[in-house]
């Protein structure tokens, strides 16, 4: 069993686009391409890589399967990959995914194989000035993943839309800046840029609000009203349909890697010092994995409130009916949101 490691740098991918033309033929039975991002977020791939469980699951299918793992910064960068063919499956945020499956509709048919988390993401900002979104001006610039399209920048618009009314939904987009966790969180620490705040996730907000002057000025739980799925995992429909058993020992690591997260923190903190390189404190990392809003769960949560956002403001032409819509089938009979 082959298991290899690509990284990609993220200008490599970032600013690309490529059309659904450009699509190669769907890879072979036993080849898998994952893009992941940075951060804790994505926690289930890295114990998927260090404890091999997709070469575990591909045995149980009758497989070998030769992994590739690369890396991006943005849904906007990840969807270009999944685009441009040159991966298979996906991990970013569920309004990259919402995206992605809407505009693939009847072409590619993007959907999500399984959520790997919900998070509470905090709007950490260094102005004491900013108590809420209404504080900012245009001496400050709020950094996110991608503008206008990641996660972060999504729930920023669902928060304006909430205070200033549905007309206004886009009204701090004008000082959102695109840059990747590591940056933006060095940014925020150093107080010597043009960046004042940060949408960030896990360890990044943790590192940041363990500075000095530093606060939280909103996050996802009050914009969502409750715990919601910040992280998904999604790929085409034909690459499924021509790799079942590819797509099910994926799966089934998945489920499994999230079980060992649940029953292990401190393992699964060792898990993501070692694959990511961090060198971040051991017990930060196990107390952020006992935090109780740490979620790294399979199941679709709050994701359809998030759908109707983006449907009202004209960001996905298709009003899903409800997850199932942009979710494939193997995990309908779970009850998700």
């Amino acid at each position: 069993m082959i298991q290899s490691t690509v990284y990609r740098s993220a200008a490599a991918l970032l600013g690309c686009t490529f059309l659904f033309a450009a699509q190669p033929a769907a890879q072979a039975e036993g080849s898998l391409r994952i893009v992941e991002q940075f951060g804790l977020t994505y926690l289930p791939l890295h114990v998927m890589r260090d404890q091999e469980l997709i070469a575990k699951h591909a045995a149980a299918h009758d497989v070998e399967i030769d992994v590739e793992w690369r890396q991006v910064s943005g849904g906007a960068a990840a969807n270009d990959a999944l685009l441009s063919g040159s991966v298979d499956v996906v991990a970013a945020g569920i309004a990259p995914l919402l995206t992605i499956w809407d505009r693939t509709r009847g072409n590619l048919d993007v959907r999500g194989i399984a959520a790997i988390g919900a998070h509470n993401s905090k709007l950490v900002t260094n102005n004491p000035n900013v108590k809420t979104i209404a504080d900012f001006t245009e001496a400050d610039r709020i950094a996110v993943p991608s503008v206008g399209v990641s996660q972060q920048a999504r729930t920023l618009q669902m928060a304006a839309m909430q205070l200033w009314g549905t007309d206004a939904w886009d009204r701090l987009d004008r000082l959102t800046v695109a840059l990747p966790h590591p940056d933006a969180t060095q940014a925020i620490l150093s107080t010597s840029g043009s960046v004042t705040a940060h949408f960030s996730n896990e360890p990044f907000q943790y590192q940041e609000l363990a500075a000095p002057g530093t606060h939280v000025v909103t996050d996802s739980v009050a914009v969502f009203g409750g715990e919601a799925t910040s992280t998904v995992v999604y790929a085409a429909a034909r690459w499924r349909e021509d790799n079942p058993k590819t797509y099910a020992a994926f799966l089934d690591a998945l489920d499994e890697a999230s079980d060992y997260i649940e029953a292990n923190p401190e393992g699964a903190a060792d898990v993501f010092l070692r694959v990511s390189g961090s060198g971040l404190d051991r017990d930060l990392v196990i107390a952020i994995l006992n935090d109780p809003g740490m979620n790294f769960g399979t199941l679709p949560l709050n994701t359809e409130k998030l759908a109707r956002f983006m449907h009202e403001v004209g960001a996905i032409r298709t009003a899903p009916e409800t997850w199932q819509d942009y979710f494939f089938d193997d995990i309908h009979d779970r009850p998700g949101s």
